[in-house]
């Protein structure tokens, strides 16, 4: 991908709800360009390559990234969904707490 197609891009991810100039940085890391890309892979999945950059990735980036690809500010997510990404976080804290025993 060229440089200015990616410039573009990065500009473009800055734009949506609960995406900084930190989350962009860290998206970019995990080699995520676009709303299409994160849209296109889903919070889960996002989260989960931030997760294996950033072992401090906590619940409310899933949430942000939910509430990005959404449209709106995370805090404004359903009590559904958030309980839906608690779940899905819970899960990968367990999973890496059975590996490392």
């Amino acid at each position: 991908m060229s440089h200015a197609i990616r410039n573009r891009q990065k500009h473009e991810i800055n734009r949506l709800p609960n995406i900084g100039k930190v989350m962009a940085k860290k998206l970019k890391r995990a080699d995520i360009y676009s709303f299409h890309e994160l849209k296109k892979l889903g919070a889960e999945k996002v989260f989960l390559r931030l997760k294996a950059e950033d072992e401090g990735a906590c619940l409310s980036s899933l949430c942000a990234l939910e509430g990005a690809i959404e449209g709106i500010r995370w805090h404004e997510l359903s009590k559904e969904k958030k309980e839906e990404l608690k779940r899905f976080f819970e899960q990968q804290k367990g999973s890496k707490q059975k590996k490392s025993k």
